[in-house]
């Protein structure tokens, strides 16, 4: 890697990824270098022939080979992990070796928190790594700090998302979803994280649900408890502000929650192996499952995405001697010009952010989560021009 402001997106040609590089394209610099970096190289280069309005390069990647990952990033500005949580490690230790930035879209709580013991060592060679820059990780906690930053006091901070498709004439798949099925099974299935009474507990998963009014055109929701990566980093980035609660919830849509209780009520997505048939064989469940869900073939669809997401955090506190609840919106209608849903709230982030340490807005050092890396008033500009709207309100 030659240029010294070139981002490179691992994973850039999955389903994260390539909104991550379409954002890159559309709204990076004329010097920014655009390098779509995966394991699969033909399908990087399909991504990158996709852009013609600038040159986008294709790089293939393995990166269980941290040095021959960490010889392939050498030179580049900055690395955007698009990938599973389980490879985030790997990735962030070769872009150290490499003397490349780093920010990734979250470790599922337990990945963020070994993630974090990286500070030093990144701190020491004057890079960043950001951890879990997309919506939620991400987005949500910059608002959580744009609200604590106003506040004398922070009490509670409770993170809710949810979302509504009116596409029209979509097919529709046996378990849905946008983005990584394996991420979504961890986070039915692991128990999820809670911040209670000044301590972290375990809860099980998807429990705790409870109706809230996202407002239209969203309605009402019912959000459960998930393992996620903001429940890693809130408490302890307040912690001085005197935070005790912090939790995280996250509606799926009806249909696919029925489909994960069931799934998980049946041990179907557990990884933990059993034994089958007369030969006594061992199989892990959660494998067949994939691999049943891979045969599944995608079925082709060209109409113009209709969604809407909320991602919602509620700060409680004290503002001068007066206790006060606030709650901070971000709307995403999606891009449909892009022909891309809401994840755009996932996919912008990272690109926004990479964007923003080429300009030098953050010059940080160190391994930091979003609330104590980015600025909400510039990040949030860069949000509106995406067609993200922030709203807040607040009551005593």
């Amino acid at each position: 890697m030659s240029s010294s402001k070139a981002i490179v997106v691992a994973g850039g040609a999955g389903a994260m990824g390539r909104i991550t590089v379409r954002d890159l394209v559309e709204t990076a610099a004329d010097d920014v270098d655009i390098v779509v970096a995966d394991y699969d190289l033909a399908a990087a280069k399909r991504l990158a022939r996709l852009h013609s309005k600038r040159e986008v390069r294709a790089l293939r990647i393995d990166i269980h080979d941290i040095k021959g990952t960490a010889k392939a990033l050498k030179g580049s500005f900055g690395v955007i992990g698009a990938v599973q949580h389980q490879l985030n490690l790997p990735l962030m230790q070769a872009c150290l070796a490499a003397g490349a930035h780093y920010c990734d879209l979250g470790g599922l709580f337990h990945y963020t928190r070994k993630q974090l013991r990286y500070d030093k060592r990144f701190e020491k060679a004057r890079l960043l790594a950001v951890l879990g820059i997309g919506a939620a990780p991400g987005v949500v906690n910059v608002m959580a700090r744009a609200v604590a930053d106003d506040l004398d006091a922070v009490h509670e901070i409770h993170v809710k998302v949810g979302n509504v498709d009116r596409t029209a004439g979509r097919p529709s798949s046996p378990l849905g979803t946008s983005y990584s099925l394996s991420t979504i099974l961890d986070e039915a299935n692991m128990p999820a994280a809670l911040f209670t009474g000044g301590a972290f507990t375990f809860v099980p998963p998807m429990s705790g649900a409870e109706d809230v009014d996202f407002g239209e055109p969203v309605g009402r929701r019912r959000p459960a408890y998930t393992i996620h990566s903001e429940v890693a980093t809130l408490p302890l980035s307040f912690i001085d502000k005197g935070v005790r609660e912090v939790s995280f919830r996250i509606a799926f849509s009806n249909e696919l929650d029925e489909r994960l209780r069931f799934l998980r009520a049946l041990g179907a997505s557990s990884d933990k192996a059993i034994v089958v048939g007369k030969q006594k064989q061992r199989v892990v469940p959660r494998e067949v499952l994939m691999a049943l869900a891979a045969q599944v073939p995608a079925a082709p669809f060209h109409g113009v995405p209709d969604e809407h997401e909320v991602l919602r955090v509620v700060v409680r506190g004290v503002a001068k001697g007066v206790r006060v609840e606030e709650t901070i919106d971000c709307h995403c209608p999606g891009m449909p010009a892009w022909g891309v849903g809401v994840d755009v709230d996932t996919g912008c982030p990272p690109s926004i952010l990479m964007q923003m340490m080429v300009r030098g807005d953050i010059a940080k050092a160190g391994v930091l989560a979003p609330e104590r890396a980015i600025p909400p008033a510039p990040f949030f500009r860069e949000l509106e021009k995406r067609g993200m709207r922030i709203e807040r309100r607040r009551t005593p």
